[in-house]
């Protein structure tokens, strides 16, 4: 056996990113499920505001989590090295954007008339949670490189 037969296939950062869109997916279903079940639950408690209010924020908070997830995975698989900034930069996006949706939402209607306020907040906080949650196990289970080893010849100079 010589030592061409023991090497493996080197995988570079950018291999893993398909898990990542499956991490992402992942998330969203499960923060979508979470509030589907907040928008029941509202439904039998407080009555059609409440559910509609925890709809609101649930899809508030899934698509603003799709969106930054999904750009900084984009970033990650192409610059590697400007991932962190870049995804420190999303998340203010990702608060500023949450911030103007509710503002909007508070505009177009009064408090309480078709949207519960304290649903859509409470549901849009606890599915941005789920997601964290979510995503956290799927993405330590997908074992996606955060770096590429150098290859043989690189540590060797170059000589076989």
């Amino acid at each position: 056996m010589t030592t061409e037969t023991l090497r493996r296939p080197r995988r570079t950062a950018g291999a893993g990113r398909g898990s990542g869109a499956a991490v992402i997916g992942g998330a969203a279903l499960g923060s979508l499920a979470l509030g589907v079940l907040a928008a029941v639950v509202g439904a039998l408690v407080d009555g059609a505001p409440a559910a509609y209010g925890a709809l609101v924020g649930a899809v508030l908070a899934v698509a603003v989590m799709v969106f930054g997830s999904s750009t900084v995975n984009v970033v990650a698989g192409l610059m590697p090295g400007a991932s962190l900034l870049f995804a420190l930069l999303t998340y203010a996006l990702q608060l500023l954007v949450v911030l103007v949706a509710l503002a909007a939402l508070d505009g177009i209607s009064g408090p309480g008339e078709t949207l519960s306020r304290g649903w859509l907040a409470g549901t849009l906080i606890g599915t941005v949670l789920g997601w964290l949650v979510v995503q956290v196990v799927l993405a330590s289970r997908a074992r996606i490189p955060a770096f590429d080893l150098p290859d043989e010849d690189d540590r060797t100079g170059g000589e076989a």
